[in-house]
């Protein structure tokens, strides 16, 4: 029985900028800088379509909460192979205050409503480094949670992650629904089509 997969998408300022801090200290400048998916979540949806690709999975859904530019990085997780994407739109002042745990509630709502057998999130996002959200949705959600992944493999409704501790690393075993987040050697993803 395939299952159904939501991946979170982040539009982050891209890895290679060089980040420069407001002249006010609130926060660093954003307007004109580079944007592109969080380096987390696109090895988050590079797993969703490998285990489409091994019938694994039956659809993948993205979905990210921001403002409108947000849509680039929707576009790009279609590229890539996601069969459907999801905007909420959060915009202005409510966008640059918002929290991991607001985001976790607008996720794990989603989750609800799409029905889905897995949500497949970044172990982090780079520009606020809070490795929060993947819990949270876990936590609201009341389902098993397999962070830090770097290896998984999905049978009979039933999640096995493999994921790097200190020292060494170990396996863990979920039933789904369940929450799983990437890490860097869980896979390398791919280039999107043109």
């Amino acid at each position: 029985m395939a299952i159904r997969i939501l991946v979170g998408v982040k539009r982050a300022i891209d890895y290679a900028v060089k980040i420069q801090v407001k002249s006010d200290k609130s926060g660093v400048v954003t307007e004109g800088v580079k944007h592109s998916m969080n380096p987390f979540d696109e090895i988050a949806v590079e797993e969703a379509i490998r285990l489409k690709e091994k019938k694994v999975a039956q659809e993948v859904i993205a979905i990210s909460c921001g403002p409108p530019q947000c849509q680039e990085t929707l576009r790009t997780a279609l590229a890539l192979g996601a069969d459907r994407a999801i905007h909420v739109e959060v915009a202005g002042k409510d966008y640059e205050t918002l929290q991991p745990l607001a985001i976790s509630k607008l996720i794990a709502a989603v989750a609800k409503k799409e029905n889905v057998d897995l949500v497949l999130l970044g172990k982090l996002a780079i520009d606020d480094d809070s490795n929060q959200t993947g819990q949270m949705v876990a936590g609201l959600l009341s389902w098993p949670q397999a962070v830090f992944a770097s290896k998984v493999d999905i049978k009979d409704k039933k999640a096995e992650v493999m994921r790097e501790i200190d020292g060494g690393s170990e396996t863990i075993r979920v039933k789904l629904p369940a929450v799983i987040t990437a890490d860097l050697r869980l896979n390398q993803p791919r280039f999107a089509n043109l």
